[in-house]
């Protein structure tokens, strides 16, 4: 009996390896963490150039907590990254409305609003330090009444998200939707 408990804890230790990965954060430095899959046949192509547009418009599910899509947009660079696509041949923008809006709202706004500091402010300052654009949708703005002196000063505002989206995918830019 012993001898069997022992020899399945040495398989187990052994199977540990697969089961408990590090992240990986080869591009967005500290967020969007991915991992390596070791199987994987489909991955992206490290010679071509990757031009991301990500229409965001979901909320927050818990506004103390990043935002996953926020960090999903990480992890969407990150992967790329992974697969062995250098920085520059990514090109991302991000378009945040509706729902979404709120990720932006600079420390003291966004205290006011949840009683919390903005927990999405270092992701989209690591997000930019990445390379990717950020923009703010100005009807979105105005329907929520909110300023731009009210945001993260790192966010380009846009004349709509409408017309951000309409303007960059007849550019080649691919549009996913978070």
């Amino acid at each position: 009996m012993l001898f069997r408990f022992l020899l399945l804890s040495f398989f187990l230790i052994l199977a540990m390896p697969s089961f408990a990965q590090t992240p990986h954060f080869p591009i967005v430095k500290g967020y969007g963490g991915i991992y390596e899959i070791a199987d994987a046949t489909e991955r992206p192509d490290p010679t071509l150039e990757y031009k991301i547009l990500v229409d965001l418009t979901s909320p927050a599910e818990d506004n103390k907590q990043i935002s996953r899509w926020v960090d999903n947009v990480a992890r969407m660079i990150n992967l790329h990254g992974l697969a062995g696509v250098p920085k520059e041949k990514i090109k991302v923008k991000v378009v945040i409305h509706g729902g979404a809006i709120f990720t932006l709202l600079n420390d003291e706004n966004y205290q006011k609003r949840f009683e919390v500091e903005n927990p999405n402010l270092k992701v989209f300052e690591a997000l930019k330090e990445a390379g990717a654009d950020i923009y703010v949708c100005g009807q979105s703005l105005i329907a929520r009444n909110l300023k731009t002196s009210d945001l993260w000063p790192g966010v380009t505002i846009a004349h709509s998200a409408l017309t951000t989206i309409t303007t960059y995918v007849p550019q080649g830019y691919v549009l996913l939707r978070f």
